[in-house]
C-alpha cells in the first residue's frame, strides 16, 4: 500500500512515522508547503518527497492522510474523493458547516472513505468508559463531567486560524461525549472568558470556556477547557450513575494535587501535551485506517460523526455569543444525521 501524507508538521510527522513502520504500508509520498520540512522527514524515514500536492495525486497512491492547516482540509478531501481515494483527515473537516457538509457530500457521492482523526475513541480509558456505560455498570447515567486543559497557549499567529476554543479544542470532548454515552446533545448553554493574555482578545477568541449540555435522555454534562493550565496537560471525563462512578484520565501523571492529608501526591512528571498523552491512540487510529482501506473493519469515525461534533461546537459558540440556550435543532446538518452505528 502506498499512502500520500499531505502536511508534515507536528501531527503529520507523528502520522508519517507510524505509517512508515506499518507492515502493510509499502511506501509513503510526503509533501508540505514547507518543502524543506517535508524533505527532511522523507530523508529521515527513507520515503519519497513530492514537490506539491499535485504530484501526490499524479504519482499514484492508494490512500491519502491529510494533516495540513484546517483551511485546506475540505478541498483536499473533495479532491481525493473525486480521485476515488480513501482519506484520513485530522479534525475538523472545515471551520464552517457549509464547507463541512459539501466535503461529506463529495465523499458520499464518490462512494469513497473518509475517516476523521478523533483519537480519543482509541484511548483505553475512554474505551473502558464506553463499555461501562453499555454494560449497565453505572446504572442510569445522570452526570458527565469532561475537561481539556492545555499547559501552554498556542502561538498567537495560529489563534485566528484555529476556529476558536469550542471548535478547535472542546470539539474532542463533544465527540467523545457522544461516543461514550451513545446519546445525542439536545441543547447547550455556553460561556467563555478572555481574561488571560491579550492575544486571545485580539484574535476574537477565549482562553477558557465552559458548556452545560443536556443530552436527549436528560443526562447533564459539563465540558470545560482552557489554554492556560500551568500544572500540565489535563484531559479527564467523569461519569456518574445511580450505581457507580468512574473517571477517565486519572493516573500518576494527572496534573492535579489533593489538599487532603491522605490524598495522592502531585504527579512527578505530569503530561505535557496531547501528543504525549495520546501517543498510543494516534498510532491505533492509523492502524485502524489501514484496516478500513483494506476492507477489514468498518469506518470508526466518518464525516457525519465529525459533523455532529462540529454542530455542538457551533451551538456552543452561538450560545456564548448570544448569551442564551441553543438547541441543536437550530444548527444545520445533513438530513438523516450520522450513519456510523456508534451506539
Amino acid at each position: 500500500m502506498r499512502i500520500g501524507v499531505i502536511g508534515t508538521g507536528r501531527i503529520g510527522t507523528v502520522h508519517a512515522i507510524t505509517l512508515s513502520r506499518h507492515y502493510e504500508v509499502g511506501s509513503l509520498i510526503l509533501t508540505d508547503a514547507d518543502t524543506a520540512r517535508a524533505q527532511e522527514l522523507a530523508h529521515r524515514l527513507g520515503e519519497t518527497v513530492a514537490p506539491s500536492v499535485d504530484e501526490v495525486f499524479k504519482w499514484g497512491v492508494d490512500a491519502v492522510v491529510i494533516t495540513t492547516a484546517t483551511s485546506a482540509h475540505a478541498e483536499l478531501i473533495s479532491r481525493a474523493a473525486r480521485s476515488g481515494l480513501p482519506v484520513f483527515c485530522e479534525k475538523p473537516i472545515a471551520l464552517d458547516l457549509p464547507g463541512t457538509v459539501h466535503a461529506i457530500e463529495e465523499v458520499e457521492a464518490a462512494g469513497t472513505i473518509l475517516q476523521m482523526g478523533f483519537q480519543r475513541r482509541f484511548d483505553t480509558g475512554y474505551t473502558g468508559a464506553r463499555e461501562a456505560v453499555r454494560s449497565g455498570r453505572l446504572g442510569r447515567l445522570h452526570t458527565v463531567r469532561a475537561l481539556t486543559s492545555d499547559q501552554a497557549p498556542p502561538p498567537a499567529e495560529w489563534l485566528p486560524l484555529s476556529g476558536g476554543l469550542f471548535r478547535d479544542t472542546m470539539i474532542h470532548d463533544f465527540d467523545i461525549l457522544r461516543w461514550v454515552t451513545g446519546r445525542e446533545v439536545s441543547h447547550v448553554y455556553a460561556v467563555g472568558s478572555d481574561a488571560g493574555p491579550a492575544m486571545f482578545r485580539e484574535a476574537g477568541d477565549i482562553d477558557t470556556g465552559a458548556a452545560l449540555l443536556t443530552l436527549d435522555d436528560g443526562t447533564l454534562a459539563t465540558v470545560t477547557a482552557t489554554r492556560l493550565n500551568g500544572a500540565g496537560y489535563d484531559v479527564r471525563m467523569e461519569l456518574a450513575g445511580e450505581l457507580d462512578q468512574i473517571v477517565v484520565g486519572l493516573d500518576d501523571r494527572t496534573p492535579i494535587a489533593s489538599t487532603e492529608p491522605t490524598g495522592p501526591p502531585a504527579a512527578d512528571k505530569p503530561w505535557s501535551d496531547f501528543l504525549e498523552r495520546f501517543g498510543p491512540s494516534y498510532e491505533a487510529e492509523l492502524r485502524a485506517f489501514v484496516q478500513v482501506v483494506r476492507g477489514e473493519r468498518p469506518n470508526p469515525c466518518d464525516g457525519r460523526e465529525a459533523l455532529q461534533a462540529l454542530r455542538i461546537a457551533e451551538a456552543c459558540e452561538m450560545s456564548r455569543r448570544e448569551r442564551r440556550p441553543v438547541y441543536l435543532a437550530e444548527i444545520p446538518g445533513i438530513p438523516g444525521g450520522p450513519r456510523t452505528a456508534f451506539r
